[in-house]
């Protein structure tokens, strides 16, 4: 991103303790939304993936003396 100023956390809050107090409520509730969001879509990759690794074979089952066999080995 060219022309990016870069802003320090300490900067951000600050700047966040100035607005007004339902703005911040509105910001606190926006950003949740949005790590929630982002969260699911890696939990969605994560199962896509591992649905595909499954299809593919490239999965093992068994019991976990058989990882641990499997590890030391």
């Amino acid at each position: 991103m060219p022309n990016q100023q870069i802003i320090t956390f300490q900067d951000a809050l600050e700047f966040v303790e100035s607005l007004p107090e339902s703005q911040q409520e509105n910001l606190i509730s926006i950003i949740q939304h949005r790590i929630i969001e982002h969260r699911r879509e890696l939990l969605a990759k994560n199962i896509n993936k591992a649905r595909e690794e499954y299809s593919h074979g490239d999965v093992t089952k068994g019991t976990v003396n058989d990882l641990m066999m499997e590890l030391s080995k």
